[in-house]
């Protein structure tokens, strides 16, 4: 996985979009997220594995043009997380101050 991270922020900076505007950046991870939504709708699976990919690579840009990792990220939205109180409903995670908020 370090290898593959390694060789999309090469590619990044090849491409120089290491110092691209993050503004533009965040559009294409957009874009890519809107791929993955498509393929679910079209049940279409290789389309999907395609928008996953596609999504991480945005997101390992747009961590590198702020000068951090996605490792760094994800790090920080673990510790976010892990300690999180709450239930599933309908598939999805609902954290406990929202259970409070919709019953």
């Amino acid at each position: 996985m370090n290898n593959l991270i390694q060789q999309v922020e090469q590619w990044s900076m090849d491409k120089e979009l290491h110092h691209a505007n993050p503004d533009k950046q965040a559009l294409k991870v957009w874009e890519e997220s809107g791929e993955i939504a498509a393929a679910l709708l079209r049940k279409d699976k290789e389309a999907l594995i395609d928008g996953i990919g596609d999504t991480v690579v945005t997101l390992i840009i747009l961590a590198q043009q702020h000068g951090w990792t996605l490792e760094r990220c994800l790090q920080y939205a673990y510790d976010e997380i892990k300690d999180r109180k709450g239930e599933t409903r309908d598939g999805s995670f609902v954290k406990e101050s929202d259970l409070k908020v919709h019953p």
